[in-house]
């Protein structure tokens, strides 16, 4: 329970991350791949709420097995 957990939060807290800051655009016109970053919210907002679902379902999961 707690790798899943942990991989659910770890992975909310990335994808938020990269979501609501400028990192990644400017990370990707450092490089040159700028062209990329139209192209971000289309990986990054499913990411985020996959992880957010990875989490809640640990929770649920380990509640489940309390009882």
């Amino acid at each position: 329970m707690r790798s899943l957990f942990g991989i659910g939060i770890i992975g909310a807290i990335v994808a938020a991350f990269c979501c609501f800051t400028p990192v990644l655009v400017i990370l990707l016109g450092a490089v040159g791949l700028s062209a990329l970053t139209g192209y971000l919210d289309y990986v990054l907002f499913p990411a985020l709420g996959f992880f957010i679902l990875l989490t809640i379902f640990a929770v649920w999961r380990h509640r489940r097995r309390q009882k």
